[in-house]
């Protein structure tokens, strides 16, 4: 299974409450987390199925932005 990551501005818990229910569409609950505690705000997607344009439209729906970390 592939890694992906993505730079956001999800900064809280609050905010990862938000977006859950867009990524859990998207990516499925137990795909994905949001680590709050760096800098970045890394959102990790477990999966090599899901394109990154869906995943970033589902954080931005949530209002929220992504772009994929290289």
């Amino acid at each position: 299974m592939k890694t992906i990551q993505f730079k956001t501005n999800i900064k809280c818990g609050g905010c990862v409450a938000t977006a859950t229910p867009y990524l859990d569409t998207v990516a499925g609950a137990s795909k994905w987390k949001v680590d709050t505690t760096v800098a970045d705000k890394i959102l990790t997607v477990q999966d090599d199925l899901i394109p990154t344009d869906e995943i970033i439209a589902a954080v931005n729906k949530a209002g929220f932005t992504a772009e994929v970390v290289k």
